[in-house]
């Protein structure tokens, strides 16, 4: 899995058993390889202006990126190529456009690559079949959060904050029907490139949350940000670079300094968008759906890299102070991992021929079974 930071790679092997709201999940290793900040640069390039032939060359560069990954991974966990069923793999998302006239979305990453190299059965391109039948091709992941995370008697909300936000409502036995999930709005995607610009590249994020920690919010300029167009959209919405992504950085850094916000005022600010556009996604679509007694039950179990910065915590905890927020974590899985191993389950519901999508989240007229299976050697 590469998201949508194009930060680097992360890859699990997990030992898997059942199925559905059945399915036990053992994670058996976890390794992250990060891209090297020429190559993060080329990827991030090709999102917005990358040509043909960059991207067919990429795609091949990406495969064999993720390939060498999956064996690392391998390795880590004492295994052998011969020992594994099967590869799942997301790709790097390069475009994705729910709304355009062709609803289309492109992740790259050559699968036959990784088969080749690994001898690995590998699933891949998950999400164009969603798209095929009328949904937007995410999220993805609120399967595995149903499967996974779903409680006999408390409501609880999954919240990913990778490089863009998304949550996953999962109210006490939940049937797949009843799952509700979609994206938030920008997760650390803003607060990233804002780092990186301000410091000319010597940071790439804002670690600890330190710097928003030294910062005041600028409350009009959030203001401003929360009247994009994505934050008042009903679910089933899908989001990504397209919306916040350089633009809408370099937008946001005008009207900063337009303001003469210090750099640390720029990054708490940012930050503080990133908290409230979540929170405004509970108080609209997730907390009416909860009786009194439930309200006070919830919890809100956060994954993804910004579960590791303590001001995004503090903020988000301010903003809905009735909740109980755990992370991943404490569940056994690291927050850099969750995402990859959710592509491990898809791969694994994709085998066995079963349906991954979750039709009230992407929209999508029918539950359909995820992904291209290239053959491995076995």
């Amino acid at each position: 899995m590469s998201g949508t930071s194009a930060d680097g790679i992360d890859a699990v092997v997990v030992h898997l058993q059942g199925q559905g709201r059945g399915l036990r999940a053992r994670l058996q290793a976890h390794v992250h390889v990060a891209f090297p900040a020429k190559f993060r640069q080329q990827v991030l390039r090709a999102c917005l202006h990358g040509g043909v032939a960059e991207i067919c060359e990429l795609n091949f560069a990406l495969g064999e990126r993720f390939a060498a990954a999956a064996l690392a991974a391998i390795r880590r966990a004492g295994l052998r190529p011969g020992h594994l069923a099967a590869i799942g793999s997301h790709g790097q998302t390069l475009h994705h456009l729910p709304h355009a006239r062709h609803p289309s979305t492109l992740q790259i990453g050559e699968p036959c690559v990784i088969a080749e190299r690994t001898g690995i059965t590998t699933v891949a391109d998950f999400r164009v079949r969603d798209m095929a039948a009328g949904g937007q091709g995410a999220p993805l992941v609120p399967y595995t959060d149903w499967a996974l995370f779903t409680h006999a008697t408390r409501p609880r909300v999954v919240q990913n904050i990778g490089g863009i936000g998304n949550l996953t409502f999962l109210p006490p036995r939940a049937a797949i029907t009843d799952v509700l999930a979609f994206d938030t709005g920008p997760g650390n995607m803003i607060m990233d490139a804002v780092v990186t610009q301000l410091t000319g590249g010597k940071l790439t994020y804002d670690r600890g949350g330190r710097l928003a920690a030294r910062g005041r919010v600028s409350a009009a300029l959030l203001a401003e940000c929360l009247k994009h167009p994505f934050i008042r959209r009903r679910p089933p919405k899908t989001t990504g670079r397209e919306e916040f992504g350089e633009p809408f950085v370099n937008g946001f850094l005008t009207r900063a300094r337009q303001r003469k916000l210090s750099p640390n005022d720029i990054v708490a600010t940012a930050t503080a968008f990133t908290a409230e556009t979540i929170a405004d996604a509970y108080r609209r679509f997730v907390f009416p759906r909860l009786t009194a007694a439930e309200l006070a039950r919830v919890q809100i179990i956060l994954g993804g890299g910004g579960a590791k910065n303590p001001t995004l915590r503090r903020l988000l905890a301010e903003r809905v102070p009735h909740a109980e927020l755990r992370t991943h974590e404490d569940f056994g899985i690291p927050d850099s991992a969750k995402e990859a191993l959710a592509f491990a389950v898809l791969a694994h519901a994709t085998l066995h021929g079963q349906p991954s999508n979750v039709i009230g989240s992407t929209g999508a007229r029918r539950a359909v079974v995820l992904g291209k299976i290239v053959p491995g050697n076995g």
